[in-house]
């Protein structure tokens, strides 16, 4: 079984080039899988069946799992005994009939319009005392807003992924599939001053070619974008608590509101499916349903 993970790990990194924080999320579930089965007596990868599968998951079910975990656990199955199946190391792929749960779907909280202005005001009247880490924060949170884009990708950038000619950032996203997004003129101009005037007094020999860089000089963490995002947010009086990928909801949700057709936002979201883009759809009809309830005087 350990050779067979190491293997299993191997494929997901380097064959479907998956992310280093998606290979962990598989390989753990995948490890429970088979640290179940071996309880049950199976040793052998090829042994595995249909019905260990699913007495996994009722296992995790029992023992308090989300719907949302299920469901991933279930995925990290399916892929595992896929690829013993077309690998040779089982007869058949017995997890292709697996089934999961469905996810609940909630509604993420999103800023309002004015909250989300006050948010990147805020930080470039900071900015304005020329300080590379308030330059360099301005910069980002500008861009967060303006793209939609992950909290990952944007640390991932480098000073080329920006166009500023066709104001463009060059993003790499899940499977590193690439795409470009457009940002406005604001973060343009927030991005100018963080590149004329901050990151050459914050950057390192060894940051490379980061465009955004930390307070010892290399390549900025989410973590440390996390912290700047919810302090921030905490300074908006009544505003929801949310993190980077809360301003990617609010940006998107924003956009549809605004009018964006919803293919344009999945575009730009780098959403796999339709269907996880129309979640956004759903936070604006419920925001305009709250709306309606509160001021007509027949709702």
């Amino acid at each position: 079984m350990a050779a067979t993970l190491a293997a299993f790990e191997t494929h997901l990194a380097v064959e479907r080039d998956l992310s280093a924080h998606t290979v962990r999320a598989y390989l753990a579930d995948v490890t429970s899988l088979v640290v179940h089965a071996s309880r049950l007596g199976i040793t052998d990868p090829g042994a595995l069946q249909l019905r260990t599968l699913r007495s996994w998951l009722a296992n995790q079910q029992v023992t308090g799992r989300s719907r949302t975990t299920l469901a991933r656990r279930a995925t990290a199955a399916r892929v595992f005994t896929a690829w013993l199946a077309r690998t040779g190391r089982a007869e058949c792929d017995r997890g292709a009939s697996l089934g999961s749960p469905k996810a609940h779907r909630t509604l993420p909280p999103v800023l309002r319009a004015d909250e989300a202005a006050q948010l990147v005001s805020r930080a470039v009247e900071a900015a304005d005392d020329g300080t590379p880490l308030g330059l360099r924060d301005a910069a980002m949170l500008e861009l967060l807003y303006a793209t939609g884009i992950r909290v990952g990708e944007l640390v991932a950038l480098d000073v080329d992924d920006v166009d500023r000619e066709r104001n463009l950032v060059r993003v790499f996203g899940k499977g590193r599939k690439e795409r470009s997004v457009p940002f406005g003129h604001p973060a343009a101009r927030a991005l100018d001053r963080w590149l004329v005037q901050g990151r050459a007094a914050l950057c390192a020999d060894d940051a490379g070619a980061a465009l955004f860089v930390g307070a010892r000089g290399r390549r900025v963490d989410q973590r440390a974008v996390r912290t700047l995002v919810h302090r921030r947010i905490a300074e908006i009086p009544g505003a929801p608590d949310i993190g980077p990928h809360g301003l990617r909801h609010t940006a998107a949700t924003h956009l549809l509101e605004g009018g964006a057709d919803l293919r344009a936002v999945q575009e730009m979201l780098g959403h796999a499916s339709l269907a996880t883009t129309q979640l956004y759809t759903h936070v604006s009809s419920e925001r305009l349903r709250r709306a309606y309830q509160q001021a007509h005087p027949r709702a």
